[in-house]
């Protein structure tokens, strides 16, 4: 029989997919990279196993997610790991809110962009916040013309380290990359990993078989903040900064 926790930790699994679902980070009949195959692939290890996953999504059926799996979700998709395994908080350290249309007509935008009152310090490694942790912040949806998808985030700067190219208080919007092969060198990424956000340009740092294994971050503001490196995990996350809005 099964135990009332593993019924649970299951129940807010389904939750999270769904979520996950809503974000764009799992489309089922995907085949670029987000697909149940590729899912199945990263938590039980073999592509072939959707039908496991699809069996823990369906509530009648006797199968459900265990904690080592639960955890592998966590660490590969950004989920707040005291919500799944501990049942406390919320998914992604904040409620995502409900998409909602700015007007009823044929031209309506979809609000798109989630704003987050928590600051991405763009000063030195040591006074890093994390945007996307396990604090509970206000937040909403936006949305800008011209810029559509899924993946958006954006939140207020704190710090000098990119003047003059991104200032504090301003607002950097970014869109999250699949992972470190897709960076392009010297362009400006937020880097979240192992609780720490920079915003930076980036370039990669690659060991002799071309695996990238570091990432040297630049300041904008080079007089004040030197360069430093930081090592790639499977906790690293990468965000491209697409745009800026600054006070007038």
């Amino acid at each position: 029989m099964i135990r009332e926790d593993r019924v649970q930790l299951n129940e807010r699994f389904i939750k999270v997919f769904k979520l996950l679902q809503d974000r764009g980070d799992i489309i089922l009949n995907d085949r670029g990279g987000k697909g149940m195959g590729d899912f199945a692939k990263k938590v039980l290890g073999n592509r072939a196993y959707g039908h496991i996953i699809r069996a823990f999504l369906t509530e009648t059926d006797k199968r459900v997610i265990d904690y080592h799996q639960a955890r592998i979700v966590c660490q590969d998709y950004g989920v707040n790991e005291s919500y799944l395994i501990d049942g406390t908080g919320t998914p992604f350290g904040r409620e995502l809110p409900k998409v909602q249309l700015a007007d009823s007509g044929v031209n309506a935008i979809r609000p798109n962009i989630v704003f987050t009152s928590v600051q991405a310090f763009a000063g030195s490694g040591d006074s890093a916040t994390d945007t996307f942790g396990s604090q509970a912040e206000d937040n909403e949806l936006f949305a800008l013309p011209g810029v559509s998808g899924a993946g958006l985030v954006a939140f207020p700067v704190d710090g000098n380290s990119m003047e003059p190219v991104i200032n504090d208080n301003d607002i950097v919007i970014c869109r999250e990359i699949d992972g470190v092969g897709d960076i392009k060198d010297n362009e400006i990424y937020a880097v979240k990993s192992n609780g720490h956000l920079w915003i930076k340009h980036v370039q990669r740092i690659k060991n002799n078989k071309g695996r990238t294994v570091q990432l040297k971050m630049i300041s904008a503001n080079h007089l004040e903040h030197e360069p430093f490196t930081h090592d790639v995990s499977e906790y690293t996350r990468l965000y491209k900064v697409i745009r800026k809005i600054s006070e007038i």
